[in-house]
């Protein structure tokens, strides 16, 4: 495969950015595998976005003969709070997770954090030489990276969270680091210090989160129009969108989110239930489940509707389809009957898969 292949794969959706392009395509001139890490916490059932979307550009790594790596955060979860910090719940699901990502992405590596801190000498050393590149204050601004803010209550260990990340990265010698855009500062934060300790800066890929089913927190959006986000001065001088106006899918929120657990019956009710107002695409979940998810899938997507009521409709493309439905050509329960129809399809393979390792029987 030749680097332009490589590079199409690497940029294609759910990417939203790569820092820096350029970077990347130098990194596969000069590196046959290069390295790769997406970091997760353990935090419960896998939904919609933890797997599948991470999943696809993950297998696009895979792809581009990229070695990837899933990080097990164990460490950072229990930090987090997650799973109650209990040590034995997290190490069950961390297992848990490993199945499930082995499954979906077909030759990927599973790294454990306790794993790592144990077999890396230098870590703690390196930890210090990083924190001492960072203010108290800086430390703060990135705590959006573990859902939290300056204004939280915190423990004295969730003030490390942040360091503790970044020397993961210095840790497993990465060339490129894999994130969703909620650990875009984390990243930044990286190619500030990794410099001036003459550590190897990787490339960063983030990609789309996909929200979830409920509606949009903001005002009110009454056209077709992109909603508008608040927006806050990052770090290195972009704007960052910590605040946009719809979350990420959550299994905090598993009424708004569609579990990898679901069954076909579970997942039309949701998306029955789903916020998707008549001629509307901005905030709309059930299109961006259908733009980031079933069209990463299908090349095909078709509404099956009574012939009285016009006949079955394909679409080939995301688009055509959003043009339709803001011209009110398609009718939002048929547009949801279809997304889960779709999504069952999807799904199902993976529930089998897993149908023993639900987290809640665990």
């Amino acid at each position: 495969m030749d680097v332009e292949e490589k590079i199409r794969l690497i940029k294609r959706p759910p990417t939203e950015e790569i820092i820096a392009s350029n970077e990347l395509a130098t990194l596969f001139e000069t590196k046959t595998t290069p390295r790769h890490y997406i970091g997760l916490e353990i935090s419960g059932r896998l939904h919609l976005g933890s797997l599948i979307v991470t999943g696809f550009k993950i297998n696009d790594f895979l792809k581009a003969d990229v070695q990837a790596n899933v990080f097990l955060a164990d460490w950072h979860t229990y930090i987090n709070n997650k799973l109650n910090s209990d040590w034995e719940l997290i190490s069950k699901i961390s297992n848990y997770y490993e199945k499930a990502f082995k499954f979906f992405c077909p030759g990927v590596n599973i790294i454990h954090g306790t794993k790592l801190y144990e077999e890396t000498d230098d870590y703690w050393k390196n930890f210090v030489l990083f924190s001492k590149q960072i203010t108290l204050a800086r430390t703060l601004r990135s705590l959006t990276i573990m859902g939290r803010t300056e204004k939280d209550s915190l423990d004295f260990s969730q003030l490390l969270y942040p360091s503790m990340q970044s020397v993961d990265i210095k840790a497993l010698d990465l060339d490129i680091v894999h994130a969703g855009t909620d650990q875009r500062k984390i990243h930044m934060l990286v190619r500030e210090v990794f410099p001036k300790l003459g550590w190897k800066v990787p490339v960063s890929v983030h990609h789309h989160l996909l929200p979830g089913l409920s509606e949009p927190v903001s005002n009110s959006i009454t056209s077709t129009a992109a909603p508008t986000y608040t927006t806050t001065e990052s770090d290195d001088g972009v704007l960052d969108d910590d605040h946009k106006i719809f979350s990420k899918m959550s299994k905090s929120n598993p009424s708004s989110s569609i579990l990898i657990h679901d069954t076909s019956d579970e997942i039309s009710k949701k998306i029955k239930k789903a916020y998707c107002p008549s001629k509307i695409s901005a905030g709309n979940p059930v299109l961006e489940i259908i733009n980031h998810v079933i069209f990463h899938q299908f090349d095909e997507f078709v509404l099956e509707r009574p012939q009285k009521y016009g006949g079955n409709m394909s679409y080939f493309s995301y688009n055509e389809l959003k043009n339709d439905y803001e011209q009110d050509k398609i009718h939002p329960m048929d547009l949801k009957a279809a997304t889960s129809r779709y999504l069952d399809k999807i799904i199902s393979p993976i529930r089998s898969y897993l149908q023993n390792d639900n987290p809640v029987t665990i």
